[in-house]
């Protein structure tokens, strides 16, 4: 019997077939080996290029006989025991930041005047003063009117209300990148305002804005030391005042930003993991 072009059989054609379409998958893997074999050696030479350098300050600093290493080893764990709160007070403050941003950029873009004008006179105030003023003035001034805080909540709040300021830039941009399609579509589908926003534009903004929230909050590690001047017992403010008080303010200073480095880290290795796992699924839809 005869064979079509429509037709498939077996023999020296479909083999010859089977190993013309088996070829280039065959160089796209040898592609991918080969750049993930590069990858490999780059992150390891940057690897041994941190140890060398990073091994090379701690022999330098441990030569200079001014660590004590049983002083560290006796207030170590007092030291760590301030790591929780540091990371609670970041993390609550990334949650309410990102609520003032996300009100304070619906008020960027609004065109109402009064609701515009209270968004920028926000962000203007908060990006025009110093923060550690934002601290004192939220712990010490507002007493004077009755507003009496305690230590964490003021923490919390002038470090919410400090990025929400910051990243209502950052949202701003979000929002307005969503194409004016998306709100029209929406428009046609009887979607109010408001439901345009919650529903279609927001989740769309978050996505977009994720990594520099990210970015943000490992900031705001960093910066979370700064409430240790209104008496929150965290990391800073432990080594801080133990340092003070036994006269080995470098080792303690050293060893709080060993741990913030640590910490920064970290939590840059989670944002990593979490924007590539985004990025594989917008590839996947």
């Amino acid at each position: 019997m005869e064979m079509t072009p429509g037709m498939t059989g077996s023999g020296p054609d479909t083999a010859l077939q089977a190993a013309r379409l088996e070829q280039p998958r065959a160089i796209v893997r040898e592609v991918a080996a080969a750049r993930a074999r590069a990858g490999l050696r780059f992150r390891l030479v940057c690897l041994f290029t941190w140890l060398v350098v990073v091994g090379g300050l701690v022999l330098a600093i441990g030569t200079t006989g001014r660590v004590d290493p049983e002083f560290l080893a006796r207030y170590t764990p007092l030291f760590l025991g301030g790591v929780p709160l540091t990371i609670f007070v970041a993390v609550v403050s990334i949650v309410f930041a990102v609520v003032f941003a996300i009100v304070g950029a619906i008020g960027r873009i609004s065109t109402w005047a009064p609701v515009y004008a209270l968004a920028t006179l926000y962000v203007s105030i908060v990006r025009g003063t110093p923060f550690i003023v934002q601290i004192f003035f939220v712990y010490s001034a507002l007493p004077q009117f009755g507003i009496v805080l305690p230590a964490i909540v003021a923490g919390i709040f002038a470090l919410s209300f400090n990025y929400g300021a910051y990243l209502t830039e950052i949202f701003r941009a979000g929002i307005q990148a969503i194409p004016r399609g998306q709100i029209e579509a929406a428009n046609a589908l009887a979607l109010s305002n408001g439901q345009t926003m919650r529903r279609v534009i927001l989740p769309q903004a978050v996505r977009i804005v994720i990594p520099a929230v990210g970015n943000d909050f490992i900031s705001m590690i960093k910066d979370s030391a700064l409430v240790s001047f209104v008496g929150i017992q965290e990391l800073f403010w432990r080594t801080q005042t133990i340092g003070s008080a036994k006269f080995r303010s470098f080792e303690t200073l050293l060893f709080a930003a060993a741990v913030y480095w640590f910490l920064t880290i970290i939590f840059s290795l989670v944002q990593e993991r979490l924007e590539k796992q985004m990025a594989e699924s917008d590839r996947r839809i």
